[in-house]
């Protein structure tokens, strides 16, 4: 029996061992660190900042003595993640002795101030592979604010947990610039926070001294379980693994209050549901679009706060099937399509309804306001959507190739 329960503890641990080494493991285990030795660094991190097995960015710094931790910055959420979204965060006094500043409240930018005596910028957050997140963006204003003060950045890389393949959704335009979509790519790019950061100081000339530290192991096919990492919600409604991808399918959507995304259930953006739909109809129809990747089952819940707080909800609980095949954002478009299609009147009365504010935040999320448009003006609107800038997409995929590191 003894040997029995050694072999399974054998089998379950090697299931779960990480084969995957994060930049900051690479950037202490390979001595990287030694090169910032006698300079004033600042750390750009969060809760998710941890290495392989679990220690803290912050605790790692401080461990090494010839390291001088001099600021902390801290991201949308604050530094433990607890903030709710949009939330606004005061600065944080200090943690570990070292002064905290907030990026997420008077200032978005690291100030002058913020940065008086700064000589190296290192950033170790974890992203979650989708533009509309706006870690991804205080990365840039670092980086721009960076290369005002000629202040060396270092990335210390760390997966998109949906994968390095999918790339999927609308490019973003000028016009729908902001805070949660800063840079032109799809709305599902593919692409480490690593490489985006290549990308982003290339491609807009920002030309900071960039250096980036990248992982070990890590394959373009691999979700986040397959590395074997330990996943840190990155914010109050990311809590699994698997979230970003479901975040990537219904939560454009869930801009619009048409519908519950799960947000305020136990499901945050893995289902979709409203009084009014018929869930049995509902997913009757998606399934019928034979999308691959991914089936449609009825489901019944009743949110504890969010929209439609208190009320029982039919709709659908959305399953990957096929991870390497699945497409969030024809996902997320075809759900969109189908409440139009099935529900015209419905969907129609509420979108007319929907004040400025949120349709503003629906077209920053999208990138565009040519979804929104589709979407009030088409009977049939899904597939129109989902091939909505196609062509684009392709021709990101090569620009993107010179500046993938694995």
């Amino acid at each position: 029996m003894k040997l029995i329960f050694s072999c399974l503890m054998l089998v379950f641990s090697s299931l779960y061992a990480a084969v995957v080494d994060l930049g900051v493991d690479r950037f202490f285990s390979e001595g990287h660190f030694k090169a910032l030795a006698g300079k004033r660094v600042g750390l750009v991190t969060n809760q998710t900042g941890v290495n392989q097995k679990l220690i803290p960015t912050v605790e790692l710094f401080k461990q090494e003595k010839s390291l001088n931790l001099a600021a902390l910055f801290t991201p949308e959420h604050g530094l433990h993640g607890y903030r709710q979204a949009g939330e606004k965060v005061d600065n944080q006094g200090s943690y570990c002795s070292v002064p905290v500043h907030t990026l997420y409240g008077e200032n978005r930018r690291p100030s002058a101030e913020m940065l008086k005596g700064i000589d190296v910028l290192v950033y170790d957050i974890q992203d979650i592979g989708v533009r509309s997140y706006t870690y991804e963006t205080t990365l840039f204003y670092v980086m721009e604010e960076a290369a005002k003060h000629r202040i060396e950045v270092i990335v210390l890389d760390r997966p998109n947990p949906i994968n390095g393949l999918t790339v999927d959704g609308a490019m973003l335009e000028s016009k729908w610039r902001s805070f949660i979509g800063y840079v032109n790519v799809p709305y599902c790019h593919g692409m480490t926070i690593g490489e985006l950061a290549k990308f982003f100081n290339s491609e807009y000339g920002v030309d900071c001294q960039l250096t980036v530290i990248p992982m070990k192991g890590w394959k373009r096919t691999m979700s986040f379980r397959e590395t074997g990492l330990s996943w840190i919600p990155t914010s109050p409604h990311i809590p699994d693994e698997d979230t970003p991808l479901f975040y990537a399918s219904t939560g454009i959507l869930g801009e619009l209050d048409l519908v519950n995304i799960g947000v305020g259930y136990t499901l945050p953006f893995k289902v979709v549901g409203a009084p009014w739909i018929d869930a049995d109809l509902f997913a009757e129809k998606l399934n019928e679009q034979k999308l691959a990747g991914v089936h449609f089952f009825p489901t019944h819940y009743t949110p504890f706060y969010g929209s439609f707080k208190g009320t029982l909800c039919h709709g659908v609980l959305v399953r990957v099937t096929d991870q390497r095949q699945y497409q969030p954002l024809g996902v997320q478009y075809l759900l969109m399509g189908l409440l139009k299609s099935l529900y015209p009147q419905e969907v129609k009365s509420r979108l007319t309804k929907t004040d400025g504010a949120k349709k503003r935040l629906f077209c920053f999320a999208n990138g565009n306001e040519e979804i929104y448009n589709l979407l009030l003006n088409e009977r049939y609107a899904a597939w129109k959507m989902i091939s909505y800038q196609k062509e684009e997409r392709e021709k990101f995929k090569e620009i993107r190739e010179k500046y993938l590191l694995y």
